[in-house]
């Protein structure tokens, strides 16, 4: 009987070449390389999708940026949670904002809503069916502002105001706020178009138009009023104190199309205009300039906003700053305890010390220094390098190029 053959293989390992024992070792690091790169920037936030898909539930809001005071009240709890950080909001959850509190929040359509100080909203609804989208949110006071995206025929992004149910269209931009002192809804229209709905009654409001809602009607429609163009003191302007200390300003605004016109006028130490920050308030001018005398030392904003004769009421011209300061000679405004936070999605949080009551601005957003010099300030960036700008009550500053990877000053 003949014995099974088996075959055998040998190898010399003495005559592998080099090139090919370097070629396995290029290509296990390059491996190596690349998984802890992903590794890297998943811990880092920079990719943040897995992580949002796992800890966000479906038909969520998303948080995506927020200042001030925040609070989200969870329906399923009733309890109150303070906003520090990325979340999200589900149907039935009902968002705060306090006299400094902004928040940014992306809906399942895609659609942004910014919520603005001193208000309340609901979210109605935030889910996707039958190849469409429901978004529907409730204002119960303060202002929002929406933009819509694209968006299909079977989708509807709703806002609620007072007895109105109002459909926005794909790619608008709208403003929803409540009047108090009229008690009423106020809708501004800067581009897209709007479908505002009262019982029976119905109508679309096109870009830069503006209706108000009371006593369960519609107002007949009119031309935005845009609100008052600042022209002095200029924005960041400098304005040298007397002898005493002390400085005259004249502030100046664009006159409205609208002889009967009246207009009201601010001056605050916080780019938040908080009652307790405003030093100077005036309602109903008919001219457009007013001088506030004897202001100290520091930093100030100022804004404007007109009524016309019809009773419509601009929004708040964007606030410019002015500082009034003394002859002293430059000096560095030191900067301590430097801390970066990352919390993903190109969200930050920064912090430092300073002198007590400095302004911190990053990025178009401000903060100030508290009484212990410590300053907080969160912002959105996909950037390594940001300036900080530190100004003193003195009206003396300085810049600083901080590393958000390496945590630290660079210049």
């Amino acid at each position: 009987m003949q014995e099974p053959r088996y075959r055998k293989f040998y190898i010399d390992w003495w005559r592998i070449k080099k090139s090919t024992v370097y070629g396995f070792l290029f290509v296990l690091g390059f491996l190596l390389i690349s998984v802890g790169s992903v590794w890297f920037l998943v811990k880092s936030g920079w990719i943040a999708i897995g992580k949002d898909e796992l800890n966000f539930p479906a038909n969520a809001a998303r948080v995506l940026s927020f200042e001030g005071d925040v609070r989200i009240i969870r329906a399923s709890t009733r309890s109150s949670e303070k906003v520090t950080g990325r979340t999200f909001v589900l149907a039935g959850d009902t968002i705060q904002t306090g006299a400094d509190g902004r928040a940014e929040i992306l809906m399942i359509d895609g659609s942004t809503l910014w919520i603005r100080p001193n208000s309340t909203v609901i979210i109605r609804d935030n889910s996707s069916v039958m190849g469409g989208t429901n978004v529907r949110v409730n204002l119960g006071g303060g202002q929002i502002n929406v933009r819509t995206e694209d968006q299909s025929e079977a989708s509807q992004n709703i806002v609620e105001v007072r007895d109105s149910q109002n459909r926005l269209f794909a790619q608008t931009e709208a403003s929803f706020n409540i009047n108090q002192k009229l008690g009423t809804g106020e809708i501004r229209i800067s581009r897209g178009s709007v479908e505002t709905t009262i019982g029976d009654e119905r109508i679309i409001i096109q870009a830069n138009e503006f209706a108000s809602i009371g006593n369960g009607r519609i107002t007949a429609k009119e031309k935005l009023l845009q609100p008052p163009k600042l022209l002095s003191p200029a924005a960041l302007e400098q304005i040298l104190a007397n002898s005493e200390g002390k400085a005259d300003v004249t502030f100046r605004w664009q006159e409205i199309d609208d002889a009967a016109g009246v207009y009201d006028f601010q001056v605050s130490v916080s780019p938040f205009f908080v009652p307790e920050a405003v030093i100077k308030e005036s309602e109903g001018l008919r001219t457009t300039d007013f001088v506030l005398a004897s202001l100290n030392f520091g930093t100030y904003y100022w804004r404007v906003r007109a009524t016309s004769s019809s009773g419509q009421m601009s929004e708040w011209s964007e606030p410019w700053r002015f500082t009034v300061v003394k002859r002293e000679e430059s000096k560095l405004l030191k900067v301590t305890d430097w801390k970066v936070e990352n919390l993903g999605g190109g969200v930050y949080r920064i912090s430092a010390r300073t002198e007590p009551g400095a302004t911190v601005r990053i990025m178009g957003r401000e903060t100030f220094a508290r009484n212990d010099g410590l300053f907080t300030l969160q912002i959105r960036t996909f950037s390594d390098e940001i300036k900080v700008e530190i100004l003193n009550e003195s009206g003396l500053s300085s810049e600083y190029l901080f590393s958000l990877t390496k945590g630290k000053v660079l210049n």
